[in-house]
């Protein structure tokens, strides 16, 4: 009987999960060596983490060929709406590393190897939610990501109001997590199949417990709606971007965006796509709220991290109407146009989220966090330049033009509009227009309020000029935004 199984086996193709490998075997190696490093600023750490996600990325780079790839048993695909998130979120990380270093070097309590083991292993479950095409396997790459950053919000242990984050974090997160699950649990009794795809097929065939199905579904979406950070699943986003240490906001506010758009894509697109008018009645419905209620929250803020956090949850909640906008009355001509306009508005949102919380972390300082609003005020008289890329963010995010937040407003209203629903288009445009009170509130602050501290910026030249590059990258992409639209629109053209 053993040797029967043995003859059985397949060794699985292993290219595709190339990168996935590499990064696990160097987070392994990085915590080793990390225990031989003395130096209290973890340069060697910091280093070879850097040189991993470069290398996660080149090998993503190589790799890739543009054909949808299985392996595993059908349970990891390889295509390239997976090649192409994967490189932004390692990008990305980079991005988020290099801000944080100087912040984590000033606090001895988070001056150690394991935040650089934990972003590791976080990007690796996100990479794994990426390529996933089993609901198991999603939800193992989304378990090693929770766990991960659950664990990076108490890193700080002589703060109490990130252990007071983290362990609401932790409760809210393990009750999604049950949620998924049982959803899970109800797409396998309807259909059969854990297999993404399978699942897709079967309800193609009509070979479904349809009522079984839509209960599952309804505990999906809620699964899918707290990663997000969308009402009514946000009561955690606030709390957690205020409570935990500035870096590891940073990076909840950005990587984890990626990770959490492809898995709409693989549950909701890849694999119920046949059931799109049932989960599009329920994203509008979190849609319209989370952009009602995270605009009018923000506008009470005087923390700007929560004033960002709930800034978030509006503008996932205008994410989302693209994913409403693809199929309508049976006829679904205008997905592809919707869904890549959701994918450009998230890369777009991650890119400016970063530069915005990188401002931040530039002006904070040992002992001091510089989260409070009153902390930008005057801060055109203490640096022009950098107070004009905060601008260029706040704009950005408010949706004027020419930045790329504009743009990714514009590709999604668009959608909507194609699609029929010029009520929900409306209602965007008039919520985002109370959005733009808050972001022209901090735009005012830096350039006609007299500053509370006259202490010049410090910081490293790297984090200087790489905020820069962001900053200016988010102008740039506004003036041009055609090539990462265009490449939005054939990774998924080569994908679904």
């Amino acid at each position: 009987m053993e040797a029967a199984m043995l003859t059985n086996f397949v060794i699985p193709d292993l290219l595709p999960a190339a990168p996935e490998l590499f990064i696990l075997a160097m987070a392994c190696v990085i915590l080793i060596v990390d225990l031989f490093v003395k130096s209290k600023a973890r340069t060697l750490t910091f280093a070879l983490t850097q040189l991993t996600l470069v290398g996660c990325a080149a090998i993503t780079y190589m790799t890739s060929t543009g054909e949808i790839t299985y392996t595993f048993s059908n349970m990891f695909v390889d295509d390239l709406m997976a090649d192409l998130l994967k490189l932004f979120l390692d990008l990305t990380v980079i991005v988020v590393l290099f801000y944080a270093r100087g912040y984590i070097a000033e606090r001895v309590s988070m001056a150690k190897g394991e935040f650089y083991v934990l972003v590791l292993l976080a990007t690796l479950g996100m990479m794994v939610m990426i390529s996933a095409n089993h609901l198991l396997t999603l939800y193992l790459g989304l378990e090693m990501m929770s766990l991960s950053v659950y664990a990076m919000v108490a890193l700080n242990r002589d703060s109490t109001q990130a252990t007071e984050a983290a362990m609401k974090y932790f409760v809210l997160g393990a009750l999604a997590s049950g949620l998924l699950l049982y959803g899970i649990s109800m797409v396998y009794g309807a259909t059969g199949t854990l297999e993404i795809t399978q699942v897709a097929q079967a309800l193609a065939q009509g070979a479904v417990n349809k009522t079984i199905l839509v209960f599952g579904l309804v505990f999906l979406v809620a699964g899918i709606a707290f990663k997000l950070g969308v009402v009514p699943f946000h009561m955690w986003i606030p709390d957690v971007y205020h409570g935990a240490p500035t870096p590891v906001t940073l990076f909840i506010a950005s990587a984890p965006k990626l990770a959490a758009f492809a898995m709409v894509i693989r549950l909701l697109v890849n694999g119920l796509f046949f059931l799109a008018p049932d989960w599009q009645q329920m994203l509008m419905i979190l849609a319209v709220l989370s952009m009602a209620i995270g605009n009018l929250a923000a506008i009470a803020q005087t923390n700007i991290k929560r004033m960002l956090a709930y800034s978030a949850i509006s503008h996932m909640g205008f994410m989302l109407l693209g994913m409403v906008s693809g199929v309508v009355g049976g006829d679904a001509r205008f997905a592809l146009n919707a869904y890549s306009s959701s994918m450009f508005y998230m890369v777009a949102y991650v890119i400016t989220s970063v530069a915005g919380f990188g401002m931040i972390l530039l002006l904070a300082r040992a002992g001091f966090e510089a989260d409070s609003l009153d902390d930008f005020k005057g801060l055109n008289k203490r640096s022009p330049w950098f107070a004009s890329m905060m601008m260029v963010v706040m704009l950005s995010m408010a949706g004027i033009p020419f930045f790329v937040g504009f743009f990714a407003k514009f590709a999604v209203l668009q959608a909507v509009v194609a699609a029929g629903y010029m009520w929900l288009a409306i209602a965007a445009v008039l919520f985002s227009l109370i959005g733009a009170f808050y972001y022209l509130r901090v735009v005012k602050l830096m350039y006609f309020d007299a500053p509370l501290d006259e202490t010049p910026i410090a910081s490293g030249f790297d984090t200087k000029l790489l905020l820069s590059a962001n900053g200016l990258a988010v102008a740039l992409l506004g003036l041009f935004p055609q090539t990462l639209m265009y490449l939005c629109a054939v990774a998924l053209v080569r994908s679904l």
